[in-house]
């Protein structure tokens, strides 16, 4: 018997209908567990299951408050004796995200006047709601203090960085994080801070923006939340329509309290930057451990709103610019896009081979006969893009010819494909760690057949985390 098994009791109990059906949702982020139920009158409600009681208990307390300061949220219907079970309204499918991604960085006036609601409705949670939140019941810590920038910027640095095999000095990138903290200390944190404010986070009802998962909320600064939803990767928005959608937000806020724009703007790039390297080590764990495809495809529009906002130096982070500069940006391929794509992996096998969802299978090659340069202390931290690893690939193995090889083998079946108009084809190239024999054949495989064939080449490191 499963702990959530109960949940159909819970609706019964709560409506006095049976459950006609149990539709699991897809995980995503969390490890909370959802269903939709219906009844056997066609009603639907929502279903949760979280074993975490203490964070069940601020969502419900959280709720409470934003629902008195006239925030919609969903309304919780029931909950379970022991804590780990509730029920709640069912706002329907769709998520401000699918417009976001739709728009593809061209958002139209809808949308756009939508973010503007958003951002109002996050003023007065952050101002209003936030004046009577229980701060006791928030998760960890209740404040956003230096302690909890030390943790995003760790996320970065431990999630991201190592598991992409960047090389980087501990002592220099610590100087800058110090630098980070230092700057943000000055930041008034007394409003209620959502945590993880971007619109996979805000589901539309009748055209009406509803927020969910701000459990993980504490008191913090006003703007870690606006820069959370204007530099959402995903969301590409052009620096001039970031602009004015902050000063919509500016605008909402004045209604509530006295605010500094000027202040505020410098603020709002700070913590642009402290989500984006929280966010980067959040695609880093949920991509590259626990392998979920969408945290890898955000990585390329991350790293670039990174580089954007290193590049208007308005904090001087030698280290982390110098990092930077390593990470390849590889642009994924367009939705529109109706030719022939060629999915290229490196991998490790160690920790399964690539699966292919479009046709079943394609080509998968064994590059551990050659030479691994990862047996040697000064290529550990490096990876086969690097230099140093190349040389030493090509001065001490056949990968060159092998690579030659797998391109003559799998040349023909390209030629077919495109002859009879098929769209996707896969090629996987694997070693033992997917870090430096692996990484060079898939690289120098893709940039070769990118220019022999009119195809789109979509490159993904799997153990990297580069890709698109």
């Amino acid at each position: 018997m499963q702990p959530y098994d109960n949940i159909d009791k819970l609706f019964t109990d709560w409506s006095g209908r049976k459950v006609l059906k149990t539709t699991p949702l897809p995980r995503s982020g969390s490890d909370r567990l959802y269903f939709r139920l219906t009844a056997d009158d066609q009603q639907t409600v929502m279903a949760a299951y979280n074993p975490n009681v203490a964070e069940n208990e601020a969502y419900f307390a959280f709720t409470q408050t934003f629902a008195d300061a006239k925030i919609n949220v969903p309304k919780v219907f029931a909950v379970s004796d022991d804590r780990t079970c509730y029920l709640v309204e069912d706002l329907g499918s769709e998520l401000l995200y699918n417009l976001v991604v739709e728009a593809n960085g061209n958002p139209d006036e809808h949308l756009v006047q939508l973010y503007k609601r958003v951002l109002a409705d996050l003023a007065r949670m952050q101002v209003v709601a936030g004046r009577n939140i229980d701060y006791s019941l928030c998760i960890g810590t209740p404040n956003f203090d230096q302690t909890a920038i030390q943790w995003d910027l760790n996320y970065f640095k431990y999630c991201f960085l190592k598991n992409a095999h960047i090389d980087f000095d501990e002592s220099k990138l610590e100087a800058d994080f110090e630098t980070i903290k230092q700057a943000a200390a000055s930041a008034d944190c007394q409003f209620f801070m959502f945590r993880d404010f971007q619109s996979r986070n805000i589901m539309l009802k009748n055209d009406e923006p509803y927020y969910i998962d701000f459990q993980g909320g504490k008191r913090g600064p006003l703007m870690y939340d606006v820069a959370s939803v204007l530099y959402q990767a995903k969301a590409k928005f052009s620096e001039a329509l970031r602009n004015e959608l902050f000063d919509s937000y500016i605008d909402a806020l004045q209604k509530l309290i006295p605010a500094n724009r000027e202040q505020l703007f410098r603020e709002f790039k700070l913590f642009a930057l402290i989500r984006t390297l929280q966010v980067l080590g959040a695609y880093g764990f949920r991509g590259y451990y626990e392998k979920k495809k969408h945290f890898i495809e955000s990585i390329p529009a991350a790293v670039k709103n990174l580089k954007e906002l290193l590049a208007l130096k308005f904090i001087n982070l030698p280290h982390i610019e110098a990092v930077a500069s390593k990470i390849d940006i590889v642009e994924p391929v367009p939705d529109n896009y109706d030719g022939l794509t060629i999915t290229v992996y490196s991998f490790s096998y160690k920790k399964g081979i690539p699966t292919d969802a479009e046709n079943g299978g394609g080509f998968v090659f064994d590059c551990r006969g050659q030479h691994n340069p990862g047996r040697y202390d000064e290529y550990k931290s490096l990876t086969g893009r690097d230099k140093a690893v190349i040389d030493f690939l090509k001065a001490n193995s056949t990968i060159d010819g092998f690579l030659a090889k797998a391109i003559e083998i799998v040349s023909p079946t390209i030629e077919t494909y495109l002859r009879r108009g098929f769209k996707n084809l896969m090629v996987s190239f694997g070693c033992t760690g997917g870090q430096h024999r692996s990484v060079y054949c898939a690289q120098n495989f893709a940039e070769q057949i990118g220019k022999r064939f009119d195809v789109r080449v979509k490159l993904i490191h799997r153990e990297l985390g580069v890709g698109c």
